[in-house]
């Protein structure tokens, strides 16, 4: 007999009910809210959450200004900018993580194509790129093809286009930074959770229990299994 024939459903409501019952201390959610903000580099919203949970963070929210110079200038497409900054703060961090440099070279690659700049962008690729390794040629491969069409935001590549490409990349430069300041949390502890939950709900549908999922992790909506 299987655990489902055994044990009868849980409507989404009851669910709902027991979540809402389970206790947990507001402070811990400050907290985690709160290293959410400092891990991303989040001063302002920091600073305020700070006054408003009256919670201090766990260092001096004046340490996060490095990180937020180099994430927006990452999101604006300012990336010969950014890669200068991260010289700067840390000259040999990009020397030891290359994907993470492939990457800022990619997305400059991007900015020339976005620009319409067709024979920089192919001189750019050649000379920056052209000894990239086979892990990340899939990835250079996808780039160039951009090259390929009129209006390279209707392509099937238009995700490299996305500001959410560049949001990962400027994450993706910030945890390395915060790696290598030897900072205990290079990704926020939220990120944990939400993977637990990930983690939790496909245990569950390997051994075909029914029960209501969190479906979309961004608006938290459970739905009926």
């Amino acid at each position: 007999m299987s655990y489902n024939e055994k044990s009868e459903a849980i409507t989404k409501e009851e669910w709902l009910q027991r979540l809402e019952q389970f206790p947990f201390k507001q402070a811990d959610m400050n907290r985690l809210i709160m290293n959410y903000l400092v891990t991303e580099g989040f001063k302002e919203a920091a600073e305020k959450f700070q006054h408003e949970a009256e919670l201090e963070p766990s260092v001096e929210l004046s340490s996060l200004d490095d990180r937020i110079l180099i994430r927006e200038a990452v999101q604006a497409g300012r990336i010969e900018e950014a890669t200068h900054l991260v010289n700067q703060l840390h000259p040999d961090l990009l020397g030891s993580e290359l994907y993470l440099f492939f990457h800022l070279q990619q997305l400059q690659l991007i900015e020339l194509i976005r620009a319409g700049k067709v024979e920089e962008a192919l001189a750019f690729a050649q000379s920056k790129l052209s000894e990239s390794g086979d892990e990340i040629r899939f990835e250079l491969e996808r780039t160039l093809a951009l090259l390929a069409f009129e209006k390279p935001q209707e392509s099937p590549f238009a995700d490299l286009l996305e500001q959410s490409y560049r949001q990962k990349i400027a994450s993706e430069l910030n945890s390395a930074i915060l790696r290598c300041e030897h900072s205990e949390d290079s990704t926020p502890k939220m990120m944990f959770l939400l993977k637990l939950i990930l983690w939790a709900q496909s245990k569950l549908d390997s051994r075909s229990i029914s029960y209501p999922s969190m479906k979309n992790l961004e608006t938290a909506q459970v739905e009926p299994k």
